[in-house]
């Protein structure tokens, strides 16, 4: 089995120095990801188009496909058979092997990409081809407007390739070819959406929470962070840092006067931000602010707080509207995470400003202690994305069982795409499936002698709200690990 990949328009119009680094690095970045699946798999690259030749079968070619359709860089993908070009009969009887039976009683076309030395045009192989399939498909018939059936062939060089299904990318450009950007991430719907739009762009980007008290909040941040970076990502290195935010959040509330509370956080986050980012070795901060969607995200007040720092700050949502951000964000599959991600605002002011003015801030600011903004950023933390879920473990005891426990229900709290694609079984227990982001409510007003077992893939997950379920005084929840 063989893949073949087209590479994002953007990338195609690039000089050719630039195509070819663009190219190079993209496999790079195939490469990393689809040697986790499967060894060995050869990935070879020219012009327009990347190829993956490999012994792909069942679940690997599954998970093969869903590295593609994540990776930026890639305009769309196939899955092919290739053949030695032969003639056109030969080239009809490939097609008809794979669309054969699909035609009878359909309307079809048949569409040729041809490239290379080779004698034929791709109108004369779509002619003669159609020509050879309707003569041996039962009451089909030709549509080259509106086909029931695409019969997708490539013919490059001295191989004709069976297109036997084809699917979108992401577009955008390849990780690992732009300056790494730091995100800070609250993992509501917009900090979110602005991480993916920037690793859509190529851009590998860091994480930084800013933790104003709550272990289920910090929780479910690295969860969204460690699905962005695992799905669109994981190609590349990430760090996910965590900076201690209470106490200044605490001074802020008993030093700066409430209209201008929710300016001074952002900019104390902001100058934060750029000392993590510095750290880092990043030049740039990005934000999900959106203008006007809130009081702190006026232009006046945007223009105030991005004074307090000289780092360059992106906002790839400054013009989108609110349904616009959620609609993408249920697209990329961060919409659950964001419904019910645990929010500790700690600061609301009551009669906010819209229009800060920035000597009435920093004057504000003048009463504040930095010291307690310094003794923040000496306590963050930095942890790398790929073990992020490992290092909230320990923190509770909890039970963990090889085999089902009878009479007791276990939890699948995978994220739906997984439950889909590598459904559980566990012989006769019932098993239901509540995501781990919808735990919290299906927790609610349950009795605290509740039993349940907690499974996800890799025991992690499961067992961070298995001792956090724990901790909250549901003493029977263990976590089902086979």
């Amino acid at each position: 089995m063989r893949f073949v990949v087209k590479l994002s328009p953007e990338i195609i119009v690039k000089s050719a120095a630039v195509r070819r680094r663009f190219i190079r690095q993209l496999r790079r970045n195939l490469r990393t990801q689809i040697k986790r699946i499967l060894e060995p798999a050869t990935i070879t690259g020219n012009w327009d188009r990347i190829e993956i030749d490999a012994p792909i079968t069942g679940a690997a070619e599954t998970d093969i496909a869903r590295v593609l359709a994540h990776t930026p860089g890639i305009h769309s993908f196939a899955r092919v058979t290739a053949h030695p070009l032969g003639d056109i009969d030969a080239m009809a009887e490939h097609a008809w092997n794979h669309y054969g039976a699909l035609l009878a009683g359909k309307k079809f076309v048949v569409r040729v990409k041809r490239s290379g030395n080779n004698p034929y045009t791709s109108p004369q192989i779509e002619r003669e081809i159609g020509g050879r399939l309707l003569a041996r498909a039962a009451n089909a018939r030709v549509s080259l407007r509106d086909p029931d059936v695409t019969v997708r062939l490539d013919v490059v060089d001295d191989r004709c390739y069976v297109v036997e299904q084809q699917q979108p990318g992401l577009g955008g450009f390849p990780l690992g070819q732009q300056p790494p950007v730091l995100s800070l991430m609250s993992g509501g719907f917009d900090s979110t959406v602005a991480s993916y739009l920037m690793l859509r762009r190529g851009l590998r980007t860091h994480f930084c929470f800013f933790n104003l008290g709550g272990r289920a909040h910090a929780l479910g941040v690295k969860e969204v962070a460690h699905y962005l970076w695992e799905r669109f990502a994981s190609s590349h290195a990430v760090t996910f840092v965590t900076v201690p935010f209470e106490g200044v959040v605490a001074e802020i509330l008993e030093r700066i006067e409430d209209s201008l509370m929710g300016v001074v956080l952002k900019r104390m986050m902001l100058r934060a931000a750029t000392a993590v980012a510095q750290g880092l070795h990043v030049d740039a901060l990005v934000t999900g602010e959106s203008i006007a969607q809130v009081s702190s995200q006026t232009l006046p007040n945007l223009a105030v707080i991005d004074r307090a720092t000289e780092m360059l700050v992106l906002r790839p949502l400054i013009a989108m509207d609110k349904q616009d951000i959620i609609a993408l964000a249920r697209q990329i599959g961060t919409e659950p995470f964001a419904a019910n991600m645990p929010e500790y605002c700690g600061v609301i002011s009551v009669r906010p400003s819209t229009n800060a003015r920035r000597d009435q801030v920093e004057h504000a600011e003048a009463q504040f202690d930095f010291a307690v903004l310094e003794r923040a950023l000496a306590t963050r933390t930095e942890e790398d994305i790929a073990t992020v879920l490992q290092s909230g473990c320990g923190e509770a005891e909890v039970e963990v069982f090889k085999a089902p426990q009878p009479g007791v229900p276990i939890l699948d709290i995978r994220h739906p795409d997984e439950c889909e694609r590598r459904p559980l079984r566990a012989g006769n227990a019932r098993i239901e499936a509540v995501p781990f982001y919808r735990l919290e409510p299906f927790f609610r007003d349950r009795p605290k002698d509740s039993a349940f077992l907690l499974y996800c893939d890799k025991g992690l997950m499961s067992r961070l709200h298995a001792e956090l379920l724990v901790a909250q005084g549901f003493s029977r929840v263990a976590v089902y690990r086979p």
